[in-house]
């Protein structure tokens, strides 16, 4: 009766917890709602701007080697994954810490995903996927820190990661299979007669494969986070008043949590998926 009641309170704990981070978050960002830039006719809200690459020292043009804020944001996010696996888990406790607890959730997790989508010949690539996962979610999540900068909304970040899913998992497929990998486009138990038309379609959707790969994630991501602009732009134009657009925030906030979560793995999930079909891609 004493561990239950122990659970209960600590749930109610938890939860207090995190509706009180939210609260104090939809607060920073109805404070930068007020001091957005005015206009004469009203309040002149750029939910976009905060997309804009920029360097971080000065402000000439951007070049390939120009350190930005998502060379910093990105470098942060990497920076949190090493934090949490390397210096989490150094104690290697038989009852862990809440950091190494954390990280063994992640690596049963993932490690589980990748046996049960790609099967047990995928797991030498396990720790490239799950590398993948660590990083846009860790990405994903910093980028929620009010006045911080979301890497993965940005197309070209995304699309780096989809295009080295896509080459390395066609590499593997022509590796391992040979000639036989273009088995994947030939659907042997269709009727003859539209294997041609089956085989054209498949070439078509195995090419849009790293375009939907990388669109899916920076697309959910950039909307969102163009929402909560507009919400906090609100809040702020309407003062006092802005209850409403502030409960928005809130929840939309909550939302976004969830989504940068949910991203993280539908984007491990894909991945999983095509390194299946480049090691069994029989029909």
């Amino acid at each position: 009766m004493a561990s239950e009641s122990t659970n209960t309170q600590g749930k109610a704990g938890s939860g207090r917890i995190v509706f009180f981070v939210l609260i104090a978050i939809a607060a920073v960002l109805f404070i930068l709602g007020l001091v957005d830039e005015y206009t004469m006719d009203g309040p002149n809200i750029h939910p976009m701007d905060q997309f804009i690459v920029s360097p971080l020292f000065g402000d000439g043009p951007v070049h390939w080697y120009t350190p930005t804020n998502v060379t910093l944001w990105m470098a942060l996010a990497i920076a949190s994954v090493a934090a949490l696996m390397v210096l989490g888990t150094r104690g290697r406790a038989v009852i862990p810490s809440r950091s190494q607890s954390m990280a063994e959730l992640a690596y049963g997790f993932v490690r589980k995903m990748v046996e049960d989508v790609a099967g047990k010949d995928a797991l030498p690539f396990f720790p490239y996927i799950f590398t993948l996962f660590l990083f846009i979610l860790f990405a994903n999540f910093l980028g929620l820190i009010p006045m911080s900068f979301t890497t993965t909304s940005h197309i070209a970040v995304t699309a780096i990661l989809a295009a080295a899913v896509f080459i390395t998992v066609t590499a593997v497929g022509f590796i391992k299979n040979g000639a036989g990998f273009l088995s994947l486009f030939w659907v042997a138990s269709a009727p003859l007669a539209l294997r041609p038309v089956l085989a054209i379609i498949e070439v078509i959707s195995y090419f849009v494969r790293p375009v939907s790969h990388s669109i899916r994630l920076a697309g959910n991501l950039m909307a969102g986070h163009a929402v909560l602009k507009v919400f906090a732009g609100f809040a702020g134009a309407m003062g006092l008043a802005g209850i409403a657009p502030i409960l928005g925030v809130v929840a939309i906030y909550g939302l976004e949590v969830l989504v940068s979560a949910i991203q993280a793995y539908v984007f491990t999930i894909l991945t999983c998926v095509y390194l299946k079909d480049a090691l069994h891609p029989h029909h």
